[in-house]
């Protein structure tokens, strides 16, 4: 959702009325409040007692934007090491680490920087006691961090965060489609900071001294620089009393933060790029100078972006996608505080002329003065975004972090004012704003034009929100949902099971929720082995391309109608199941179903829209046949996959799937969906806010008399053993590399060792950044930004699988497999400690709350238990077995694993060619300050 990134200039508070003592309140919008300490923090508290989570969203207005010469990257790299121990979260003496806390009340957390702004976040069950801790941390991240010389970067051992950003730098810079967009916006900027990636340049990662890092976080985390968001199931005023007890002793600071000054000279003239690196496609993109997110012609942005790159009725959609002349569009909208960029490109195969494109995209984009945005356009256009702003609104999680871009932009309220500004453009305002910036003399592409005339543009940086903001009082905030804890028990109580008429099953789960929301999910199975025999690409297309279109709608008017009922509608298809996911709201869920139902049952299947998604579908195969981490992944599948070619699950090389992807006819899309699609073997769960006996009247009437011509049978997901292979991957001219470590594992979820597997692996690499191989390879060795691993463990076919996954620099490969295989073995022979199994229950069971809370998820796992027959016992029984467990249980499942690598399939994708591990050795000395 784009902005939600919008805004601008900070305003003032309303007048204090007093809170508690040190506290003053502010403004009041939609159900949100503000207030600032004595010390200058500003907390914005949203309580919603629908759902049984909180979220903490604390944003420090600091990003790339205010790094000085030499310090690029520097804000990104303090984000990373303030999840290293602190002062009171040191882990000695019996302190948690920071992710030991975040994992010890179940939370889903990250941090993340940009050009203006640093936040962390994080959602975990709501109470009293796990919101004064997360603010406890939160206060000592503020104020507290260690920044110890070791965790940045050890001289004597070569570990620490540092190697760890390199790594993450060295992941994006094997995305050409990437590298080229910052080539452009590097380009196109003289001297401002939003010119640079935010994630710096190499050498200033590498060369970073801690003590500027120092200087750098003692400048800004303070609380007069912060704004800190607390969203969800609590009491506004014992909360409130919470945050002054975490913050309110930190002092304000003496300093006085200099505003940044650097104005972006005008552009005078067409500027260009040329990026040449391995790829499996093309890209074209044109970047233009455009007004601060805030400003007034924000709004008219906002829409003249959808007009020109929605599918599939947008402007560059029809003149370069529908055309053939690009396989998709790539558009880039980094909202900012002082005057921005917008990026719009197409992507080109490989082997096709990229100059049409070229032509075609500059056409559309500079030729609309002869093409005049119309009304109904702007309709359309208004009525998706104003979509997305309820849809966020709903869901006081989402919103909680939809504000940190407003914040960073200027004012949280600016999230709902771009609303009603949006509310307001007409096609007037939106033709102006094409012609003021859509110019060639603006514009920074792949070449460079000498032009005779200059004709430049004056980007505005006065905002004008004071004056914007001083009458602006916002909507009525929003009905709230009813308190509903979805444990296991609540679930099953609440539940209310049926079977239609042709065996369809359904689970439906009232409840009042925040705005009316409800989430649906269908599942429909199809086929059998003999009747999808060689049709493994059908499939998938025929479940996407029911979006586009049926025997009475079009595309767009498919579009137009669910953006109307503010509904969302996702197709998700494999060889043998269709997957259907549905948010809207109450009053509008029995039309969105009517849509549903015509989608699935009635589908046009146009021959022009099935040209164009084949070709994307292609494209990104022939993209992904040239990245690490796909060929990886395709290696093991193939590896470990028992069927024929030919057999609707055979698993085949990259180049071979985008050739069967070519191959597929329209004629066998539209013959798969009149043999397989029907509803006699499907199951649909609906969570939310709804008329229980009107939605089975209307699922019985949609639903219950479709059923398939052919029938479905299951087909068993065979065990394979694991090879013990070696496999390198060569892939040229890519700075990041790729380890899977695969071993499968003859086991289902019902087996009687399977809840201390489960604990095991969760110590060994599940923990969200926290575990064995997290805490070696990325936390002590610094080798890796992602690490992970997964046991995937099926319900029904012994035949799960345990995933390891590294990232790396490719001469840091044989260090990251050797301490993988270093830890399997540790944990294989000498087991986990109880201390670590009490702190892996808490954390996993926490986060199967949280999981539980998110009605779209649930609805998801609802519609899988039905066919498979289950209730909600088995999570409980899961649950109570799993706080069962003892020590030597967990330890004699975790012997199952493989060891030291015994028959481990290991496979490695990279540039592993002796003289680029030499050149990027050399350039990855290790000489640091």
């Amino acid at each position: 959702m784009k902005l939600m990134t919008i805004i601008a200039l900070a305003a003032c508070l309303q007048a204090p009325a007093g809170a508690a003592d040190g506290v003053q309140r502010g403004a009041t919008l939609e159900g949100i409040t503000e207030y600032r300490l004595e010390n200058g923090l500003r907390v914005l508290l949203a309580p919603d007692q629908s759902r049984p989570t909180v979220t903490t969203n604390i944003v420090y207005q600091v990003g790339s934007r205010h790094e000085n010469y030499g310090e690029t990257g520097m804000a990104h790299l303090l984000e990373h090491l303030l999840f290293r121990p602190s002062q009171k979260f040191s882990g000695k003496d019996g302190a948690p680490t920071p992710l030991e806390l975040l994992n010890s009340i179940g939370a889903r957390f990250n941090g993340s920087t940009w050009y203006d702004r640093t936040s962390y976040h994080a959602t975990f069950p709501a109470s009293a006691g796990n919101l004064a801790r997360m603010l406890e941390l939160e206060a000592d991240r503020m104020r507290g961090a260690a920044l110890a010389r070791d965790d940045l970067w050890n001289p004597a051992t070569g570990k620490g965060e540092m190697t760890v950003v390199r790594n993450e730098f060295e992941m994006a810079e094997s995305d050409p489609l990437r590298v080229t967009g910052e080539r452009v916006r590097a380009v196109a900027y003289d001297w401002h900071n939003y010119g640079k990636a935010a994630i710096g340049t190499r050498s200033d990662i590498e060369q970073v001294e801690v003590e500027r890092l120092r200087a750098f976080y003692q400048r800004y985390y303070q609380p007069d620089n912060a704004v800190l968001v607390v969203a969800g199931q609590f009491e506004e005023q014992a909360a409130l009393r919470q945050v002054q007890q975490a913050f309110g002793a930190l002092p304000r600071p003496a300093r006085v933060l200099a505003p940044t000054y650097t104005v972006e000279p005008v552009q005078d003239g067409e500027r260009s790029v040329t990026v040449r690196r391995s790829g499996g496609v093309q890209l074209v993109s044109a970047g233009y100078h455009v007004a601060p997110a805030a400003h007034s012609d924000g709004a008219a942005l906002e829409i003249l972006l959808r007009i020109l790159s929605d599918a599939p009725g947008g402007r560059l959609h029809q003149g370069l996608v529908a055309t053939g002349l690009a396989s998709k569009l790539q558009v880039v909208d980094s909202a900012t505080r002082e005057p921005g960029f917008l990026q719009l490109g197409a992507v080109v195969g490989k082997d096709a002329a990229l100059e049409p494109a070229q032509d075609a995209l500059l056409r559309v984009l500079e030729g609309m003065r002869a093409q005049p945005v119309t009304e109904a356009e702007v309709a359309r256009a208004r009525q998706q975004l104003l979509k997305s702003f309820e849809q966020a609104a709903n869901d006081t999680t989402r919103l909680s972090l939809a504000l940190t871009d407003a914040v960073a932009a200027g004012d949280w309220r600016l999230f709902f004012l771009q609303r009603e500004r949006i509310a307001k453009v007409d096609a007037a305002a939106v033709q102006a704003v094409a012609e003021k910036y859509f110019k060639p003399s603006n514009r920074t592409l792949g070449r460079f034009i000498p032009t005779e005339q200059a004709d430049r543009v004056t980007v505005p940086t006065d905002t004008g929100l004071a004056a914007a903001l001083q009458d602006y009082h916002g909507r009525p905030a929003l009905r709230q949902g009813e308190a509903f804890e979805a444990t296991p028990a609540a679930i099953e109580g609440r539940l209310e099971r049926l079977a239609l008429a042709n065996g369809m099953q359904a689970a439906l789960l009232a409840k009042t929720t925040k705005g009316g929301a409800v989430h649906a999910v269908f599942k429909l199975r199809l086929g059998s082995q003999a009747s999808l025999q060689d049709r493994a690409e059908v499939g998938p297309m025929a479940a996407a391309l029911l979006a586009m279109g049926t025997q009475s709608r079009s595309r767009q008017q498919l579009r137009d109608a669910l953006d109307a009922l503010q509904a969302s509608v996702s197709f998700q298809g494999g060889v043998d199941s269709v997957t259907v996911s549905v948010q809207t709201v109450r009053e509008a869920l029995p039309a969105v179903l009517e849509l549903v139902a015509e989608q699935l049952q009635k589908p046009a299947y146009p021959e022009q829209e099935f040209l164009q998604y084949r070709r994307e579908r292609v494209a990104r195969t022939e993209q992904a046949a040239g990245e690490p981490q796909a060929l990886a992944g395709n290696a093991v599948q193939r590896l470990l996959n028992p069927f024929p070619p030919g057999h609707p699950l055979h698993v085949p090389a990259l180049p071979d799937s985008a050739a069967a992807q070519q191959a597929v006819t329209l004629q066998q899309v539209r013959d798969f969906h009149r043999q397989h699609y029907g509803a006699q073997d499907a199951s649909v769960a609906v969570v939310g806010d709804f008329d229980a006996a009107h939605l089975k009247a209307r699922l019985a009437a949609l639903f219950g008399n479709w059923r398939a011509a052919q029938p479905y049978v299951r087909m068993a997901r065979a065990y394979q053993a694991a090879p013990g292979a070696r496999v390198q991957v060569e892939t040229p001219d890519k700075a990041n590399s790729v380890l899977l470590a695969a071993y499968p594992l003859a086991m289902r979820d019902d087996d009687a060792a399977f809840p201390a597997l489960l604990m095991a692996n969760y110590m060994l690499g599940g923990g969200a950044m926290r575990s064995r191989l997290a805490d070696r390879i990325r936390q002590q060795d610094g080798l890796s930004y992602a690490v992970n691993a997964q046991l995937m463990v099926p319900a029904r076919d012994s035949a799960g699988l345990w995933l390891a996954t590294a990232m790396s620099a490719p001469h840091n490969s044989a260090k990251v497999e050797a301490a993988l295989l270093e830890e399997l073995g540790r944990a294989a022979q000498q087991g986990f400690t109880q201390a670590e199994l009490d702190a892996a229950k808490r954390a996993w069971g926490q986060a199967r709350q949280v999981a539980r809370n998110a009605d779209a998820g649930l609805a998801g796992m609802l519609s899988e238990y039905l066919a498979l027959g289950r209730t909600m016992e088995f999570d409980r029984a899961l649950e109570a077995r799993v706080a069962a467990l003892t020590v030597a249980e967990v330890n004699q499942a975790a012997a199952r694993l493989p060891g030291a690598g015994a028959g481990l399939a290991l496979v490695k994708a990279g540039d592993f060619r002796p003289s680029m591990l030499a050149q990027r050795v050399q350039g990855s000395a290790d000489v640091h300050p």
